[in-house]
């Protein structure tokens, strides 16, 4: 009978291909229904987006100084907090790595990735802004801890990647853990992990810039205060700054990361 199944199923390969289908329709049709959009939601949201969005033209110029100003913060934000988080990710990457750590030590690493993952970065904001006050500090010590949770899983995965046969010949020769790890890991992981690095750093001005919120500092505290006090067009100065530069930075780490892949 199951020989028969089998001979069946090879026979006609759609059916499967027809059940993953409607397995995914189903599903987005449930999420579908949960979302409870109703057409009058577009009919009136659209005329209400677009009074909103004629609001923030043009823009006002007059805080371009204020813009910058708060602009440069913000990348000051991103700088330490990138740093701090590579800095403390690297050890808790080993600690997860299959091929370098113990499984019990992998747990506890893996648990502490997951739970520092599942605090999105505006909750941090708010933690840092409440234990030591408004302002960059409580920016960037948010922006390095919201670090470590994705850094730590890039850089394992990089770890894990490696080839194992490097690895075995040092363990033959008796080299030790560290040895292992400073010399037959690290100069492989070393290009792709500056690669992740600057990927986060450019991740994190945005993320910065929306800690800003919360009064955590940066270009943001200055986009909600515009956008609060109802003036509109020098918020609109503000997102145009912040675009320009994040654009900047987004081509430069580009390039950057073409050249360390290369390497």
């Amino acid at each position: 009978m199951k020989k028969e199944i089998a001979i069946w199923w090879m026979r006609y390969p759609w059916f499967s291909r027809f059940g993953i289908f409607l397995c995914v329709l189903l599903v987005y049709a449930w999420a579908f229904q949960g979302l409870k959009i109703q057409q009058v939601m577009f009919k009136d949201g659209l005329h209400y987006l677009k009074v909103f969005l004629l609001d923030f033209w043009p823009p006002n110029l007059e805080v371009l100084d204020v813009a910058v100003k708060a602009l440069f913060e913000t990348i000051q934000m991103s700088i330490w907090g990138t740093t701090i988080g590579a800095v403390l990710s690297l050890p808790i990457a080993i600690l997860s790595a299959r091929n370098l750590a113990p499984r019990w030590l992998q747990f506890i690493a893996n648990f502490l990735q997951n739970a520092v993952r599942a605090v999105p970065s505006i909750v941090l904001g708010l933690i840092f802004v409440a234990v030591i006050g408004l302002g960059a500090p409580a920016g960037t010590l948010a922006v390095g801890i919201y670090t470590i949770g994705y850094l730590a899983k890039f850089y394992q995965e990089a770890i894990e990647a490696v080839d194992p046969r490097s690895i075995e010949a040092l363990q033959v020769s008796g080299a030790s853990w560290i040895q292992i790890a400073q010399y037959g890991i690290f100069p492989q992981v070393l290009p792709l992990g500056l690669g992740y690095t600057l990927y986060m750093f450019e991740y994190n001005i945005r993320a910065a810039s929306v800690l800003g919120v919360v009064g955590a500092g940066g270009i943001g505290f200055q986009l909600k205060t515009y956008i609060d006090g109802f003036e509109r067009t020098k918020a609109t100065t503000v997102m145009l700054v912040l675009l320009v530069v994040v654009t900047v930075i987004d081509a430069i780490s580009s390039k950057l990361r073409q050249r360390l892949e290369k390497m």
